[in-house]
């Protein structure tokens, strides 16, 4: 019995950085793409914000860094701070957009590139043909009617939450592996003196740390994250209270607050970090983005990567007409795995929330040395094995002598 016929040859679901980056690159090729979504664009997304030159060069691949970088708020630096409050300037390639405006310029890239277009509708569940293969997707939309469309390929890019994972039976963990609450706060005074981004420790923020984005036009990005890795996490702690303990602890979160008027809503969300938590696979089927657990451990930072998986995603799929439907999962996972080393170093890192006596020494240490100083921006842009700031061997490395 011939299968019915498809509506799109690759439906992907979620127009977030993972699924619209994919979507881009699929209809650049040449193949048909239905990118659909649960929400109407622009629309808002909990995250720091935060653009480090991993996501940068994504961006520059898919072409429209420049686009971004137009509109965002753009620094050579950012502060680390450490508990006892020394300060050391890290130089990095930074720039902050909000996710309401990043993802449009990503998604409106994929329209452009011949993508089509379907929001809002929820997926409920995968289609399956009588082999067990996806062929497409069981979408709710608005007014509580079931759509269905069949593709030869689903790419499943729909965050951290974990009812899309569990309904394609792609979930090996339910729990995040940490979460984060973020805030907009403008205050014109502030936007008046030139104010670094801040990465902030403190021992009151155990497990987690603290950030002050700039976004330009007075609008900071204010927040808090904690991350426990990849095994799970079982928050014991009330995000909205750290929250005010960062504000309370950390003088230019307090004066921010104070002198600024909060835009909106204090919100939250998980993260799934360092490549686990997810299947990657199945036939007919790729999952990316955070749903496969794209953010990094430690810093957090998960829109390059996410990017990075969506590609990934796309290339896979597009050599699907040389190596055949049935290598493309394989092909898919072996980017992905090449990828874990790199994962699971950030993932060791992550020491530094928890133990914040070590950014107390990292950062004390790189008052006094350049080269540390050259070394932390190397964790930012990937230079630099971040396990050398947590193990001993790194850190009594720290006590020697670095130009």
């Amino acid at each position: 019995m011939a299968p019915e016929p498809a509506d799109c040859e690759v439906l992907v679901v979620g127009a977030g950085p993972a699924g619209s980056a994919c979507a881009r690159m699929l209809a650049r090729a040449g193949l048909d793409v239905l990118l659909v979504d649960r929400q109407d664009f622009p629309r808002e997304k909990v995250c720091g914000d935060g653009l480090i030159p991993d996501a940068q060069r994504a961006l520059a691949r898919l072409g429209v860094l420049d686009a971004v970088l137009g509109r965002a708020a753009v620094a050579s630096h950012v502060a680390c701070v450490a508990p006892h409050g020394w300060r050391v300037e890290v130089p990095a390639s930074l720039a902050v957009l909000r996710r309401r405006e990043l993802d449009e310029i990503v998604r409106r890239a994929a329209l452009q590139a011949g993508a089509r277009w379907f929001a809002p509708a929820r997926y409920e569940a995968p289609l399956q043909d009588a082999s067990g293969r996806v062929a497409g997707a069981h979408l709710r939309l608005p007014d509580g009617t079931l759509r269905t469309l069949r593709a030869r390929w689903t790419v499943l890019a729909t965050g951290a939450a974990a009812p899309p994972l569990l309904a394609a039976d792609m979930c090996s963990r339910r729990a995040a592996s940490g979460i984060a609450l973020r805030g907009y706060v403008k205050n014109d005074a502030a936007a008046g003196r030139s104010r670094p981004f801040e990465v902030v420790w403190h021992r009151a923020l155990r497990r987690g740390y603290g950030w002050i984005f700039p976004c330009g036009a007075g609008v900071f990005n204010i927040g808090v994250g904690l991350l426990d890795g990849p095994r799970g996490f079982e928050p014991d702690v009330n995000l909205r209270e750290l929250f005010a303990t960062f504000t309370r602890v950390h003088a230019p979160a307090r004066a921010l607050m104070q002198g600024g008027s909060l835009q909106g809503e204090l919100k939250g969300a998980p993260l799934r970090c360092s490549l686990d938590g997810a299947r990657w696979s199945r036939p007919g089927l790729l999952v990316a983005g955070e749903a496969a657990g794209s953010t990094y451990s430690f810093t957090g930072e998960g829109i390059g990567k996410a990017l990075e998986s969506g590609m990934l995603a796309a290339e896979a799929l597009v050599a699907a007409c040389v190596v055949g439907d049935a290598a493309v999962g394989a092909r898919y996972e072996a980017a992905l795995k090449a990828l874990k080393p790199r994962f699971a170093a950030y993932e060791q890192a992550n020491r530094v929330n928890n133990h914040p006596w070590i950014a107390d020494f990292v950062i004390w240490r790189a008052q006094r040395s350049p080269g540390i100083v050259r070394r932390l921006g190397g964790v930012l842009d990937e230079s630099y094995d971040p396990r050398e700031l947590v193990t001993a061997r790194g850190l009594l490395r720290m006590l020697l002598p670095v130009n």
